[in-house]
């Protein structure tokens, strides 16, 4: 028996990386799972790997109509939900003096504002005792440059955390953030600001990270794991960081 036996679970983002990755997990633990995301090709390919536990919903969580759709494609299988991993945001370094409109619109529009209604469009879906778990970030703490909107947006996604843990309680549902550090995933390589040189990109990340290494997409799914469990039965409001010692030595 896995550690979610029959239960229904939802990851935003699952197409790659980290949301992949948990998806994966949580459906080895027994759950049925959602993955949405907004490329139908990398979507499917991904429910293919996971198998007959995983059904792909292609949406966009900054789009509310598509949120819509995606839940009453969970509600017709009649089980509620009992894990959600709004996992699904977007990174871009942008150095202050040359932030824009379209490049805060875009981050806010995913990470805060789509992880809000995520979790809002979710909540006459929660099962008594549910687990919410939102995607975190060490840059929250870090400061590093031409991050700062990127970090804010992780802050904001912190601070929901937080709430959501308080007005959730009386259901018996709880709210926490895992934290990873930098992870070895397709999106981190898109951060490369010279991705055709030998700039070292992924190199210099790992020397931040006491450990030595970047993470793996598998290290999170497992913190993920335990959260949606009832091994965290006691954890809600939480950080989880999964950081190899970044942001705590």
């Amino acid at each position: 028996m896995g550690l979610l036996e029959g239960k229904t679970a939802l990851v935003t983002g699952g197409a790659g990386g980290i949301g992949l990755a948990s998806a994966t997990r949580l459906a080895e633990e027994g759950a049925h799972v959602f993955i949405t995301g907004r490329r139908k090709d990398e979507l499917e390919a991904a429910a293919g790997k996971i198998g007959p536990a995983a059904t792909p919903v292609v949406g966009d969580i900054a789009d509310p109509a598509d949120l819509d759709r995606l839940y009453a494609t969970v509600s017709s299988r009649g089980a509620g939900l009992d894990v959600l991993f709004a996992n699904a945001s977007v990174a871009e370094f942008m150095p202050l003096a040359e932030i824009t409109e379209e490049h805060f619109d875009t981050l806010f529009g995913i990470n805060a504002r789509g992880t809000l209604f995520t979790v809002q469009k979710a909540l006459p879906l929660l099962n008594e005792g549910a687990s919410v778990i939102l995607n975190g970030s060490t840059n929250v703490d870090a400061g590093a440059e031409a991050f700062g909107v990127y970090a804010a947006t992780k802050a904001a996604t912190r601070s929901f955390a937080r709430t959501w843990a308080n007005e959730l309680k009386g259901r018996g549902i709880r709210v926490n953030t895992v934290t990873p550090g930098p992870t070895d995933t397709p999106g981190l390589a898109g951060l490369d600001p010279a991705p055709d040189k030998a700039t070292g990109f992924r190199g210099h990340l790992a020397t931040q990270v006491p450990l030595g290494r970047l993470g793996r997409p598998e290290e999170v799914a497992a913190a993920v794991a335990f959260l949606a469990s009832d091994q965290s039965s006691f954890t809600t409001g939480a950080s989880l960081y999964v950081d190899g010692g970044m942001n705590q030595i």
